[in-house]
């Protein structure tokens, strides 16, 4: 064999080179996260999760709460998803119900407050943080036609608010079901339908997102945005003319939850993804968007949300709500669907 000189030398040491870090780029682990959270949430979860763990590359697959429970249960006898992680606790008792998830104890889980996780040992699903609901009240537009700001649920069933409030269709949001199981628990299914029957009267649209409510009442295209404490913030905090609106009977609220998918073949990196999800450094993250998080002492105080948030949640029952969707979401429709926006 020849021997190999200058420039063809440096191309032949490059090219083994190569070869030898090849193995090594490959053994980086895909995988794939089905997700609610908001896109502008998940850039630095993600960065958070990559410092901990380079070696694991997530895919996210993300839509609105209900299009993503759907999909999860379409796909149940061929499950193509490793983790769920920023889903519904009541959507997570569903999967949990049809055998979807994998029961694991995250390291760390004892920090996890016991009403944030599920109460089975290991736990199929464990929290990461509440949302709850909130009213976002264009200030402008409101005063332009004379609309007084509402200070609960049943004012807004007043003739002054009529085709000027929006809310997420519940169906498609998980914050739209959690309003809707939140009044049948608060006011009793008779008085709670009954409730909705008057909102429905003033309703403009049922919109396919819990955010989306909310950007359209900042923008002025409405009055009044039913929406969630995260997206009224940055709508606040990108200078639109809304004040947040806490109503006095109660608020609906749900956990962003996470969990591991029973058929997964990337078992280790999953249970790596769990782990973070409940680590200090998570919740730090969570706590910059949300104001109680599932390790409580890692909660802090956030801008426009009162300091007495925790104790205006309704006492939600997670069970109830997954055991009753389907029903509770048929008679809804039944009802109220000729308002939903196009999809």
């Amino acid at each position: 064999m020849k021997p190999v000189h200058g420039l063809a030398w440096l191309a032949s040491v490059a090219a083994l080179a190569a070869v030898a870090a090849a193995p090594a780029a490959a053994q980086k682990t895909q995988l794939t996260v089905y997700t609610a959270l908001e896109t502008d949430q998940l850039k630095a979860y993600q960065e958070g999760f990559n410092k901990a763990h380079p070696d694991i590359e997530i895919t996210w697959v993300r839509d609105s709460t209900g299009i993503i429970t759907a999909k999860i249960l379409a796909e149940k006898a061929a499950p193509k998803a490793d983790v769920i992680m920023g889903v519904a606790a009541t959507s997570m008792g569903l999967f949990d119900a049809e055998g979807l998830l994998l029961p694991y104890a995250p390291a760390g889980l004892a920090r996890v407050a016991a009403q944030y996780r599920d109460p089975k040992n290991p736990p199929a699903w464990v929290g990461m943080d509440v949302w709850g609901a909130t009213v976002c009240f264009n200030t402008v537009e409101a005063a332009k036609r004379n609309i007084p700001k509402p200070e609960t649920w049943k004012d807004l069933t007043k003739p002054a608010y009529k085709g000027q409030i929006v809310m997420p269709h519940p169906a498609s949001s998980g914050t739209g079901f959690f309003d809707v199981t939140a009044w049948l628990q608060l006011f009793g299914e008779a008085e709670g339908w009954k409730f909705m029957d008057g909102l429905h009267e003033n309703i403009a649209q049922y919109m396919h997102s819990g955010s989306r409510p909310c950007a359209a009442a900042a923008a002025g295209e409405y009055v009044v945005g039913i929406s969630f404490e995260y997206r009224a913030n940055r709508e606040k905090a990108r200078g639109a003319p809304i004040e947040l609106v806490f109503p006095k009977e109660g608020l609906g609220w749900d956990l962003e939850a996470s969990g591991i998918v029973k058929t997964t073949q990337k078992l280790d990196a999953a249970k790596k993804l769990l782990d973070w999800s409940i680590s200090d450094a998570a919740m730090a993250l969570y706590a910059n968007n949300f104001a109680i998080v599932a390790v409580p002492a890692m909660s802090k105080p956030l801008p426009n949300v009162p300091a007495d948030y925790a104790s205006r949640l309704v006492k939600n029952d997670f069970a109830w709500a997954a055991k009753n969707r389907e029903r509770i979401l048929a008679e809804w429709s039944k009802r109220y669907e000729s308002k939903a926006a196009p999809k």
